[in-house]
Parts: C-alpha cells; structure tokens; sequence
C-alpha cells in the first residue's frame, strides 16, 4: 500500500456508527499495511538493544507522523465530523517506568528516523508497571490493562516461538514485532511469556516487588527470560546465514546492555556457545567481549543488579556455574595483572556469595559509557574507579538524547511552526540545523509567547480535566515530573511550598507572580518513604488549594499515573523545570532536555546533563542552586548536621516541622514521622538528610523567588526560553545514536 491508496481507504472508510476503538484499530491496521508495504530491509551488521523496558507511549499519533499521513489523516476524519484527538482515550503502552524505558524508545525512533538498523529486545508486559490512581492523597497501584482497546501495532510471530529453559520449569516466549518507522523500519521485539499459569507470570508485570523471596525469583526469570529468548534467536540467525563460525559474530552483531537487567545475557551467550556448539571457554569468552556493551544508568549501588547465587544455582543451574568460570577468569586475569587483592575484590564477579551483574557487564563489555559528563567522570573515579584503573580504554561518555519527532514535532506543532517560519524546515531532517535560531530570539519573542500561552491553555484545560483543578491564565509553570525517588528530592519541592505558602500568607512574600507547581510520577509499590512523599505533596496541595488568601496566587497539582501522553502536554506548557536532584546521583536525566526543547529554562543543581544544559544555553539563561558535588564530598568527609540547618533558619523550620505537627493528615503520621527522622536521625543505613535537602532548601527557595521575580518581564523571560530552545539540538537522540553507532557498534552513519 503506497501513501495514496491509504488516503483513499481512509475516505471510503464507514465511520458511522463506529466506536472509538474500532476506528482506532482499522486506521491503525491501515497505516501499518503502509509502513510495512517495503518490509525490513536486511543490514551487513545489526546492533541489538536489549532493555528491561520501552516506555514507548502512545503509538498512533507518532506512527502516522512519521509515515507522513498525520496532517492528511486528521483532515479526512474532520471531514467525517471526527476530531482525531478522540484517540487519546487509546491508553498508552505500558511497558515502562521512568527515564530508562524512555530512553530506549527515543532510541529506537532516533535509529530509525536515521536510517540506523537497531533491534530493540524486551519484555511484553500484560499489566506493565501499574496504572497510578491518588486516593485520599495516597498512591494506589491497580492493574494497567494498555491492551483493553487492542493492540494494532504489533504483529504476532508464531513461528518464532522458543522455549526457556528453569530448573523448575519450561516457559514459551511468543515474540511480538512493533515496528518502528523512518527512513528505515525497524523492530521492537517483545517476547511474551506463555505456558502455565506461573510461566505467564513472567510477562505479567514490569519490576515485581523483590522485597520477598517470590518477588526475588520473579524478577530473576524476567530478566533470564528476555535475555535467553533474544540471544538463542541472534546466535541461530547467525548460524542460518553465516555457520558456525562464530568469530565473526561481532561483525553482524553489536548487543547493547541498558543498564545491569539484561547482563545475563553475557552468560546466556557463552553457555549456547559452549554446549550446544562446543566452543572452547576462554574463546566463548573473547567473542563475548567483541560483541557486548554497556551502558551504565546509575551510581546508587541499590539500583545495580546484584543476585543470590544459591537462589541463582536453584533457578538457573547453567547459568550459576558460567558465572563461576567467568568469575575465575577474571580473577586469574587480574592476578596476571599484578592486581591487588583489595582492587580485585572491588571487581570481583562473584562474592559472599552474590553475583554483581554489574562487575560482570565492566569486566565482559567492549565498552562501558556514562550517560552525561559528570556521570562518566563519577564512574571513572568512583563507582568503577579500579575498572578503569586496569581497562581505562573501555570507558566513553555518550550523553543522552530525545527525540525530536515526539518530543518537538508531535507535541508542540505551534512551536516547530514557528521555527520553522524562521530558518525553513531543513532542521526536521538534520537536527543539527535547529542552532540557527541562534541570533533571532529577540525577532521571535513575541510569536514565542503567544505560542506558549496556547501551550498553557491546552495543559491548563488537561489538568481541569485529568485533575479536576482550574488554573486560571497567566500563571507561571513550574513542573517536577519524573520518577518518585529521594535523590530526586520532590521532598525538597514540597518544603519550598510550604515556605512560600507560609510567606504568602504571612504577607512576608509580596509581589508574588501567580505560580502553579505540577508534579507527577510513580513510586516502587514498596518503596513506603517515597510513598509518604506522594502524600504529602498531596495533602500541601489540598491545604494551598483549598485556601481563599492564596489559590488564585499559589496552586499546586499533582498529575496521577504520569506518563508519555501527559508528558507531552506538561512539557510544552511549563515554563520552568525543576531538575533538583542531589549533586552527583543523577546520571544524566533527559526530562530536562525534553523541557528545554519546548522552551523551559531549568532551575536545578550542577548534576546530570543540567551541567551540559548551562554550558550550551548559558548560566544566565537558566538557574541553578545548590550545593556542587564537590562540596556535597565534603560535607560527607568531614560531616554534616541538618539539625543546625533547622536552629539557623526560622523558615525551613516550619516547614519541615510541618511532617510532625499534626498540620497535615492524621492517618499518615507515622510516615510522616518517619520521613521526619530519615532526614533528623538518619536510618539504619544513612545518614541523616541523606540527599542534603535541607542544606539546599533555602538556596532553592531564593532561587524560585528569583525566577518569580524575573518572570514579571515577559520578553526578557522569553528571550531565555528561546535560547534554551535555539542550543537544544545537541540533547537530540539522533546525535546520541550516531555516537552509539560510530564509536561502539561499528555501524556506518
């Protein structure tokens, strides 16, 4: 089916009558015969990206745009009498959690979009991680069920079927190819588990809580799930078109690891190689180490994979004594390099009885790369510091993109409009392009903020609806919207509130622009300190709201079940975006690009690529506070009391007494309480105020009043917008998947 015989089918299509879900899949179904009317187009080499997650989204709008039928589509539906943003009630998929899923399905679009053959290997989850519902203030997880209105975008392969092999059990993993669209079109592939009623478990829900033995081995076959269905299909392609000479595998294939998930794959790998082929150990291990890389995403060491062996030995025999023999490998390799018995075991694959896949994927990989600057640098020094002191020549920096098509095109067409009313369309194409806005920032001032009052309305209008508040125009946009996470610090943000609540009232904060502070995100199901930061958030909002001195001057809104498709309407409407974490915890972060993109200027720490966000935009285009993390080291070396914080400032006072007054809900006291105590006394295992929020606090706050201030010169705020949007290029995924092709997959861009 060509372009025009689509358009055709589209108006002869019966549409009265018709349900929103039957329109969606028979346009789908349609727009798919177009985008897979050429096929997939074989490539010499392939890199494949194996990921726990794809937060991919809702398809529909983003597939038509990039086949070119959107506009056209949209036009011969009005001529139906159908607008074609009824589509929004399809559900998005829900297939990931928070910036790493994201990322991965920025990159599959980048690659695509470019022409770039990439493979994306994951999990097709039934439920996903859970739809968010806020109830009485407080998180409540329910089933997410993203496959209710169908599922037009994938195409079942059941003549791909493979078996995975537990020591319990057989599982059958059913691909479901999601192709994705561009100058080439590429696939997603996600396996489906099947089989018993404890097979399908498998596939059921993204990230079971693994704070029991059964959520520890749930999560265990998940992640040996994907990993095996994918690397038994590579090496049988491999043997189908090039035999069993697997020297060469690197030549076809380049498998990138996003983050510790799919690092069994390593092992996976060098088990088939080795048994089925009869490959000799040390030369399974080589071809290995031509074949994988990693990409780090993390330096809190909770958050890299680490396994029971015996529960590992119980589930998957094989796979235990592969790591054994890596593990001895290793130990013999770094005893040939003169290595010390302490470096070693900061190293070491296997210890007290744990595997570190993250040690693995360091020691196997061809590459390790950081995802930001700082971030790398922190790998090299600290998290990986003896790696790179023995293999200093895998560790490369790529700094994470987005993409352009969802993230600018889709999603804010007035925006891209404007730019190109100004230097032409070129930049749709060649990214790069979009800096030649740079020097008509003054001429565009205008235009670009009657272009983000649009912006507001319609974010304005979807919170009215989705929330149920009213925000009246005018108002200042500051957005928190990201995964729920201490070293994310949204506690902080709800301090900040309270001060500037307390100060409004007070009359002590005078000239106050009108200010609406949205937040949005999910916490773990068992991450409880997280969950009272849910709650109190939500019971600050209530108390604002609710309050006749200050609503029309102070607002608050929490977005529940945060997720791509709200992500597009926040990020064009928000003017500012509040990138708080504590120095040196996040990696890169890619929220931030995503706002400076749609013209938000950031208030933020020197941390992630906020750092490479102010070189490029400049430091007096945007605001950054906070402590840097060279003193936050400081501060941990020669010790730090929050308590004095507290006896200095009268204002954070308050507002941190706020947890423990009984201003707020009774019912959640003891969370209250505890959260209280994590940041006054520490825990069993931190410090006290571990992510240093009260020693930033008042800093923030000066800052928000400072921007606040600012804001009452319109055009000057706008000439800062325009420029964070006129240096934005650079966070393209595009650029970040040619540096992935070029410098780690040996792909020609």
């Amino acid at each position: 089916m060509d372009k025009l015989e689509y358009l055709n089918k589209l108006r002869a299509l019966q549409t009265e009558g018709k349900s929103v879900k039957e329109l969606y899949n028979k346009i789908s179904s349609m727009a798919m015969a177009l985008g897979m009317s050429g096929g997939v187009k074989p490539a010499v080499k392939t890199a494949c990206y194996f990921s726990m997650e794809f937060l991919i989204g809702r398809s529909f709008y983003n597939n038509l745009a990039a086949l070119g039928v959107l506009r056209e589509t949209a036009d011969i539906l009005a001529g139906k009498g159908i607008d074609i943003n009824v589509f929004e009630e399809i559900e998005d998929a829900a297939l990931g959690n928070g910036g790493l899923g994201r990322l991965a399905a920025c990159f599959m679009d980048s690659a695509a979009g470019l022409g770039i053959p990439l493979t994306g290997y994951g999990i097709r989850y039934k439920y996903g991680l859970f739809k968010q519902a806020i109830i009485n203030g407080r998180q409540v997880e329910l089933p997410d069920d993203w496959q209710q209105f169908g599922d037009p975008w994938s195409v079942r392969g059941e003549d791909k079927k493979r078996i995975i092999r537990f020591a319990d059990m057989s599982v059958t993993a059913v691909p479901y190819d999601m192709p994705v669209f561009g100058k080439r079109v590429n696939i997603l592939r996600l396996w489906q588990a099947e089989g018993s009623k404890e097979a399908q478990k498998i596939s059921e829900y993204l990230y079971p809580a693994d704070d029991t033995q059964e959520g520890k081995i749930l999560r265990l076959r998940q992640e040996y799930f994907f990993s095996a269905a994918s690397i038994g299909e590579l090496i049988e392609t491999h043997v189908k078109r090039h035999g069993k000479n697997f020297y060469n595998f690197a030549e076809f294939n380049a498998i990138q690891l996003n983050d510790t998930h799919p690092v069994l794959a390593i092992a996976e790998f060098i088990r088939i190689l080795t048994s089925k082929y009869k490959v000799a150990f040390q030369a399974a291990l080589d071809i290995a180490r031509n074949t994988f890389s990693y990409t780090n995403h993390t330096v809190l060491p909770e958050a890299l994979e680490c396994w029971n062996a015996t529960l590992v030995r119980k589930i998957l025999p094989d796979i235990y004594f592969v790591l054994i023999k890596i593990s001895f490998k290793q130990r013999e390799e770094l005893r040939m390099r003169g290595c010390p018995d302490d470096l070693a075991a900061k190293m070491a694959i296997y210890f007290s009885d744990t595997f570190s896949m993250a040690n693995l994927a360091v020691y196997v990989g061809k590459t390790v790369n950081g995802v930001a600057k700082l971030h790398t640098e922190i790998l090299k020094s600290n998290l990986f510091a003896a790696a790179f002191k023995y293999y200093p020549q895998k560790f490369c920096n790529i700094t994470n993109g987005i993409t352009q098509r969802r993230w600018l095109m889709l999603c804010n067409r007035e925006l891209s409009a404007l730019i190109d009313g100004a230097i032409g369309t070129g930049w749709r194409e060649d990214i790069s392009l979009l800096s030649g806005l740079k020097g008509h920032e003054s001429s565009l001032a205008g235009e670009f903020m009657q272009v983000k009052r649009k912006k507001k309305e319609e974010l304005f209008a979807f919170l009215e609806k989705s929330e149920g508040i009213r925000i009246p125009d005018g108002f200042l946009v500051f957005s928190q919207v990201k995964r729920l996470h201490e070293y994310k610090r949204q506690l902080m943000t709800a301090f900040a509130l309270v001060e500037l609540y307390q100060g409004i009232k007070s009359g002590k904060i005078k000239n106050f622009h009108p200010s609406v502070f949205i937040f949005g995100g999910k916490s773990a199901p068992s991450y409880k300190r997280a969950k009272s930061i849910i709650k109190y958030i939500n019971d600050i909002a209530g108390k604002i709201n609710g309050d006749k001195d200050v609503k029309d001057i102070l607002k608050v809104v929490y977005v529940h079940n945060y997720n791509v498709s709200s992500a597009e309407k926040i990020m064009a409407g928000t003017d500012v975006s509040l990138q708080v974490s504590t120095a040196g915890l996040e990696a890169s972060g890619t929220g931030n690009m995503k706002f400076m993109m749609n013209g938000a200027v950031t208030c933020g720490t020197m941390d992630g690529a906020n750092i490479e966000i102010v070189d490029l935009a400049g430091m007096e285009n945007n605001y950054i506070f906070g402590a840097r993390i060279e003193q936050i080291d400081k501060l941990k070396r020669e010790g730090y009391d929050p308590s004095a914080v507290l006896t200095d400032c009268p204002e954070c006072k308050n507002a941190v007494q706020t947890l423990i007054d009984g201003t707020f809900d009774p019912t959640a006291a003891a969370g209250y309480k505890e959260l209280y105590a994590s940041l006054i006394k520490g825990a069993s295992w931190h410090a006290p105020d571990n992510y240093f929020v009260l020693y930033d606090l008042q800093d923030y706050v000066k800052t928000l009043l400072r921007i606040n201030a600012d804001y009452e010169d319109g055009r000057s705020f706008a000439l800062k917008q325009l420029k964070n949007v006129s240096a934005s290029a650079y966070f393209s995924s595009d650029r970040t998947i040619k540096e992935y092709a070029g410098k780690i997959w040996g792909l020609k861009v």
